[in-house]
């Protein structure tokens, strides 16, 4: 079994005082980033623990605008260069740089999990959809009304100043849709529609009423502002290849908007390879003192102390970083006397998917890229109870109209063909669901009792299902999708469910969820573990239930609110 070189207590003992900050933050993702530009404006030093490599923005994007022949198989990897690497038939040249050793991070699927990694500075920011929609009332009081979770401890008015400050700068394109379902968030001019997506758009106004298609709003700058230019961000250019990584900070990522603003207030330290095994907790003072991590090139182990600590790994590696964090007073995880720490894990379901034709608008075109997409906000069971399903699903939709040519000749013939391209007869519409799935307890995750990684770090063990609610969502939107194509005139309808495994849509959450009463959640409403109040998680691990919306709008939020509540809990001597 691996064993981490230890230093000797001189050497630590000489060095402590160089390993202690103010803050230390876990992760410097979309999440993480937020929480090091809060406090480190505060006046903190913080310390950023990131377990991958260093990524600087702009340089280390080495496929960035790229075009398809610059590529010696056209972005194809081959099999040669598969092995050992994660992503399988979707490793691709462009995006490879960023694809996880498979001997990273073994994990354990009691039951099929696809768990997507972003281990490098800046983690999922530089990867995300970038799609951001805030929640209403009707999405925090869900587990009330239904029973179903705990509730949660906060609602809109808690968090819309932080959905304000947020969206302000990070940078939101979309449009001001007046629908209490989906409240309003802060826009710049968003992506237009299609004439397909528009046409849809009023079709579903004519048949249903209470169905709305509207533009997807995502963390794009299409009217830089001076805050955005200040942090060195230029307009979106239409490129759609943001998950290569952006020269322009044309959407928003940890590296190009949060991290670089941190830096400039000179208290900030970013470390990369620092895989963190657990946090210490010193039981005579009744708090979290630092974090242990394991040095990714050297195997040294080493101890970095600071007052106050935010969590922001991940969802599940946040949640195995607490469930690894033992001592006299928390045997079974940092602040998990309820033993609920890992469980309710759930996510977003994304198994029904949908595409169609439409044999109009023959005279029009798409012109250029669209790194958005139209969004169809939950219309099942948002007012009141009306299916035998809990909870809903959102619908995102992308229409084009693509071109074709005849390929199937060679020489003069194939060139003049390729050159001269024609548009396909028929428009398409894509479409498919995100669904709530509602937390339940045996979805959940733990740590093995016998098998461990390179870094001696116990491994997770992921055991989640879909359940009967998940399959009745899927049907009724494959049901309802099918319908509401029909009834717009769509031809060659075709939806159905993929039947994908959980964590297909990279959303995953819970597992040191938010509530009211130490006895069924892990953290308060400031997002506190109840009984470490130092500790703070603000990632997806926090959340008490997953609405329908992309999540990690409200993550970032979270985190800048509790970020501000830690330097006022600090200031006044409470942490």
């Amino acid at each position: 079994m691996f064993q981490p070189k230890l230093k000797s207590p001189m050497m630590l003992q000489d060095s402590k005082e160089k390993r202690t900050y103010d803050a230390i933050v876990i992760g410097s993702g979309a999440s993480g980033g937020w929480a090091a530009k809060e406090l480190t404006e505060k006046g903190l030093k913080t310390l950023v623990l990131e377990r991958g490599r260093m990524v600087k923005h702009i340089e280390d994007y080495p496929t960035a605008s790229k075009a398809p022949w610059e590529f010696e198989f056209r972005g194809a990897v081959p099999l040669e260069k598969r092995s050992g690497v994660g992503g399988g038939r979707w490793l691709r040249e462009e995006t490879a740089h960023w694809a996880l050793a498979d001997d990273e991070q073994p994990i354990i699927q009691e039951k099929p999990f696809r768990w997507f990694r972003g281990y490098h500075v800046g983690g999922k920011s530089l990867l995300w959809a970038r799609a951001t929609q805030r929640w209403s009332d009707y999405d925090f009081e869900g587990p009330a009304r239904d029973g179903f979770a705990v509730d949660w401890p906060i609602r809109t008015k808690d968090l819309n100043p932080w959905y304000e400050y947020v969206e302000r700068f990070a940078g939101i394109a979309g449009s001001k849709d007046g629908l209490p379902e989906l409240p309003d968030s802060e826009v710049m001019p968003g992506f237009e529609l299609s004439c397909i997506e528009n046409y849809y758009k009023e079709q579903l106004k004519a048949n249903y009423g209470d169905r709305h298609l509207i533009q997807g709003r995502c963390a794009h700058l299409t009217d830089p502002q001076e805050i955005h230019k200040q942090q060195g961000r230029n307009k979106c250019q239409h490129q759609a290849m943001c998950n290569r990584g952006c020269v322009y900070g044309g959407y928003f990522s940890a590296n190009a908007s949060t991290l670089p603003w941190a830096e400039k207030t000179g208290n900030l330290t970013v470390r990369p390879d620092s895989v963190v095994e657990s946090i210490i907790y010193d039981d005579a003072k009744g708090k979290a003192t630092g974090v242990r991590i394991i040095d990714r090139h050297s195997n040294e182990a080493i101890e970095f102390y600071a007052k106050i600590i935010f969590v922001n790994a991940s969802t599940i590696a946040s949640n195995a970083i607490l469930l690894n964090s033992k001592s006299s007073t928390f045997s079974a995880g940092i602040g998990n006397e309820n033993g609920l720490l890992g469980k309710y894990l759930a996510c977003h379901n994304y198994r029904g998917k949908g595409y169609a034709t439409f044999e109009g608008f023959l005279d029009k075109a798409n012109l250029g890229r669209n790194p958005g997409h139209a969004y169809v906000p939950r219309f099942r069971n948002v007012f009141k109870q009306d299916t035998d399903f809990l909870r809903g699903y959102s619908i995102g939709m992308s229409g084009g109209r693509g071109m074709s040519s005849d390929t199937s000749m060679i020489g003069d013939d194939l060139r003049d063909n390729l050159l001269n391209q024609k548009y396909n007869d028929v428009w398409g519409l894509a479409s498919w669901m995100q669904g709530e799935t509602v937390p339940v307890e045996d979805n959940h995750m733990r740590l093995s009792t016998d098998k461990v990684d390179k870094y001696g770090i116990p491994q997770i063990i992921l055991s989640v299902e879909w359940k009967e609610n998940d399959d009745k969502m899927a049907a009724d939107f494959v049901a309802q999708q099918s319908e509401m194509y029909e009834r717009a005139g769509f031809k060659n309808i075709k939806v159905e469910d993929s039947h994908s495994a959980p964590g297909s849509d990279i959303h995953e959450m819970g597992g040191v969820r938010m509530g009211k009463d130490p006895k069924d959640s892990l953290l308060n409403e400031w997002n506190q573990l109840h009984h470490c109040k130092n500790v703070f998680v603000t990632d997806g691990a926090c959340m008490t239930s997953t609405s329908t919306q992309n999540p990690t709008l409200t993550f970032m939020a979270l985190t800048a609110r509790a970020a501000n509540h830690a330097v006022e809990e600090l200031n006044k001597q409470n942490l």
